[in-house]
């Protein structure tokens, strides 16, 4: 068995396909291998008329996904090489792909999801969520910025709900992921293992029915006030100093949260919120994400945000530039330029789905 086969597990039941990601030892982390894989399984049940469900979940009892394997990313970017561009090219095409996919495709967000977590759940049509989900995209707090389709799903949040989850990274529950629209339903997890027993000889949606419960209440909705207010601003300086002066404690935690991450990717993360409300289809969102994740690559503060988070976990990261002011705007619009690794491309649809 090769190590895709090995962390990445694939069976069929009835009715069903299933794709198990399997390296719990890593929170399942996501290798170039495994997206081949899973891209690979996707096309082989797109075209069996025998499989009418996909579902996705993760091994052991930690999460779906923490995103992917960003030591890879850090020996890459130490050597000099462009590896992550490729494992990024084919990442953001599967992303794209479940967004498309023309068979109901079950992503059970059960414990942690993280970036590439979120990438190969959020954008299937059937999104579960649990009293365990803890869904986040930390990118910033690495010198990276919120990438698989990240921008395009948080730029569509209520006001500026994704916002505020973009540039602090902060976890948020199975309510709200509701309300940000990162997930549809909400199963206990007591009956997760019944809902994927009924799913191979039951249409999803009738199986569904019987295990979607009310969600227990979030947090961001209490918020909304300050978050709308302060979150709005053009530029991170002015976020930080509404941030600053609105008086309510969650607020001055944000802050807070803030001037801990890279100036950089937080200029960055910003602009490219601001214009993936403006891009379209995902497609366009994820074309413009490979052009930042591809100039990251080349950028000081991913290697020394994943050395300090994950290498040496000192928690120390000596970010360069140090402050948001010595960013500059042609800084932030390098990130948004062709890169050297060529464009990527991918093609839009406007077909319906026939489920």
């Amino acid at each position: 068995m090769t190590a895709a086969e090995e962390h990445v597990l694939l069976s069929t039941e009835g009715r069903a396909a299933h794709l198990t990601l399997n390296r719990p030892q890593a929170l399942n982390s996501l290798t170039h291998a495994m997206v081949r894989r899973i891209d690979e399984a996707l096309t082989a049940w797109e075209h069996d008329p025998a499989v009418a469900t996909v579902i996705i979940t993760g091994a052991g009892e930690r999460g779906l996904c923490a995103g992917g394997d960003i030591r890879s990313i850090y020996e890459d970017v130490r050597a000099g090489n462009t590896a992550s561009a490729g494992f990024w090219r084919d990442e953001y095409r599967l992303n794209a792909r479940i967004a498309r996919y023309p068979k109901p495709y079950v992503a059970v967000m059960d414990g942690i999801v993280m970036g590439g977590g979120v990438g190969v759940s959020a954008h299937g049509s059937i999104r579960i969520v649990t009293e365990r989900s803890r869904i986040a995209m930390p990118e910033t707090g690495i010198g990276f910025v919120p990438d698989v389709g990240g921008t395009y799903l948080l730029a569509l949040a209520p006001g500026e709900l994704g916002t505020h989850l973009a540039l602090t990274g902060a976890q948020i529950g199975a309510g709200d992921a509701l309300l940000c629209g990162l997930a549809d339903h909400f199963v206990p997890s007591g009956h997760l293992p019944q809902l994927l027993g009924e799913l191979p000889t039951r249409p999803v949606w009738d199986a569904l029915q019987l295990y979607v419960r009310q969600p227990p209440p979030g947090e961001l909705a209490g918020h909304r006030s300050w978050i709308d207010a302060c979150y709005s601003a053009d530029t991170v300086e002015e976020i930080i100093g509404r941030l600053r002066g609105h008086g309510s404690s969650a607020a001055e935690e944000a802050a807070d949260t803030l001037a801990a991450k890279s100036p950089t990717a937080l200029k960055v993360t910003l602009a490219a919120l601001r214009r993936a409300r403006r891009l379209g289809p995902l497609e366009h969102v994820l074309e413009q994400e490979y052009r930042i994740s591809c100039a990251a690559l080349a950028s000081h503060d991913l290697a020394e945000g994943i050395r300090a988070q994950v290498i040496d976990k000192d928690r120390s990261p000596h970010w360069a530039p140090a402050t948001l002011a010595q960013v500059t705007d042609t800084d932030v619009a390098r990130y948004f330029a062709p890169p050297a690794e060529g464009e990527l491309h991918l093609a839009t649809t406007t077909q319906e789905v026939p489920w």
